[in-house]
């Protein structure tokens, strides 16, 4: 047998090994690198992350904006202290006025 008839052998007993280590590193960097790889998994999960907090935030928000228009319905609206508050905010109440607030539920007519 003649060293080229070996090298030959060689050869072709390792192209085999070799094809399949190729694709075995392909997949192996694919499963860390790649566009569904646990880097970009680790980017999803920060950006998820940042997410829940935008939306904790919204929601807090959107809590505070129901309660005070739940304020504003009729049937929790009382008319004298909607007129009071329109008055100070517009500058048109008297100084000398003398305001005396009631509990709830009690009129003095």
């Amino acid at each position: 047998m003649s060293w080229t008839q070996a090298l030959r052998r060689q050869a072709v007993a390792a192209i085999a090994p070799t094809v399949f280590l190729g694709l075995a590193g392909y997949f192996g960097w694919n499963a860390t690198q790649g566009a569904r790889g646990s880097q970009a998994f680790a980017v999803r999960q920060e950006q998820l992350g940042v997410v829940e907090a935008d939306l904790a935030r919204v929601s807090t928000e959107r809590d505070m904006w129901e309660r005070r228009v739940a304020g504003l319905r009729t049937q929790r609206l009382d008319p004298d202290t909607l007129d009071e508050r329109a008055r100070a905010m517009l500058n048109v109440a008297d100084p000398s006025d003398i305001v005396v607030p009631y509990g709830p539920g009690k009129r003095l007519f």
